[in-house]
């Protein structure tokens, strides 16, 4: 017990954090607006840290498993926090268009941030990094789908129709996500994997076997973590929207906070993964976690929107709809021979750096 306690010393900061947050939240509301935001930013460091516990956790049970289930526990993991936060926020009155800001962020960082960086220093390390293109394919054609069907084609829906779309747009994300799980589990696994040749696993160090990973400890710190995050982000919303009401920010850089926050483990893990030359893993964790947050986080706030009968704003912008055609169109590209290399990775990372620019200019 007392191991676990240690292991888990900063996940247990967080919940220390979050039982001091809730009797200081008025006093937090009602301090000042620099009061509130400071508090509201030491809070989200604290989601992040409880994020990264989480993520930990789900990388033992993805490790136990392993691929394609591995990243697919991380990636869900990750979609986990991001659609408890933007309930939350949703629930406390948050902008009509902060849930297809998030997905849109999402997105951006996911393929052009994380994909891009990993690929780039990856390339830089190693060169040419090969994966199974059969993933990159599948992934890009049902991102396309899943965007252009959810937050594309509800530009041309009458308003008076929104509540059947929204119930046609919850149907065809399940059906979409449960083919997806079932190519990515089923016989076509090998789409989401690679086989490494046998020359670099020789030039490896002897393995060494991992502790044995306890489950039931690993499933259960998952939930709690999740928990804590929740219990974080309820005050946390509050106080970041106060601490920036009246300073100009745009709106997406809320957005950008909650696609950060879940997208934080994942930087390192794919990050890490393309400095070994694993490159496979870094195309499930970026494109995987794209996918799972449209699919997954769709249907979860539109049905959220048709219990309320309050509707979300999620057709996007034209700026963002070009963005997002652009991102998917050069992942088509250079995800379509197998390798990876420097050059890639530097094309998508200029177009996470337009994103960003675009983003702080309100666009």
């Amino acid at each position: 017990m007392l191991t676990l306690i240690k292991q888990e010393k900063f996940l247990l900061l967080a919940l220390i954090a979050a039982f001091v947050a809730y009797p200081l939240e008025h006093w937090l509301l009602h301090s000042g607006q620099m009061v509130a935001l400071i508090g509201g930013l030491v809070l989200i460091a604290f989601i992040v840290v409880a994020s990264m516990r989480v993520a930990h956790h789900a990388e033992l049970l993805a490790e136990k498993v392993g691929d394609p289930y591995g990243t697919m526990i991380l990636t869900l993991a990750a979609v986990l926090v991001e659609v408890v936060i933007l309930a939350i926020m949703m629930s406390n009155e948050a902008s009509p268009t902060l849930v297809r800001d998030t997905i849109y962020s999402a997105v951006m960082l996911d393929i052009n941030g994380i994909l891009g960086l990993a690929a780039l220093m990856g390339g830089i390390k190693h060169g040419e990094q090969s994966y199974n293109d059969d993933s990159a394919r599948s992934y890009s054609v049902m991102i396309l789908t899943a965007m252009g069907v959810s937050m594309v084609v509800p530009e041309f829906i009458p308003e008076a129709n929104w509540k059947i779309y929204s119930g046609f747009t919850i149907g065809a994300m399940v059906v979409l996500y449960a083919l997806f799980l079932r190519m990515q589990v089923g016989p076509h696994s090998y789409f989401f994997s690679y086989s490494y040749p046998e020359k670099r696993r020789r030039k490896e160090p002897v393995k060494i076997e991992p502790a044995p990973v306890n489950l039931a400890v690993s499933i259960g710190t998952l939930v709690f973590g999740v928990v804590v995050i929740g219990a974080l982000a309820e005050v946390m919303s509050k106080t970041v929207n106060l601490g920036l009401e009246g300073t100009g920010a745009p709106p997406v850089i809320t957005a950008i906070l909650v696609a950060a926050i879940s997208a934080a483990p994942e930087i390192l893990t794919a990050l890490r993964a393309a400095l070994a030359n694993r490159m496979q893993s870094v195309v499930n964790i970026a494109m995987g976690a794209s996918l799972s947050t449209v699919i997954l986080t769709v249907p979860v706030m539109e049905a959220m929107a048709l219990y309320t009968g309050q509707p979300f704003q999620m057709a996007m912008t034209p700026v963002q709809t070009l963005m997002i055609f652009l991102t998917l169109i050069v992942s088509a590209i250079n995800l379509n021979d197998g390798e990876t290399n420097a050059i890639e990775g530097m094309t998508h990372f200029v177009l996470f750096a337009t994103f960003i620019m675009l983003s702080l200019l309100g666009l």
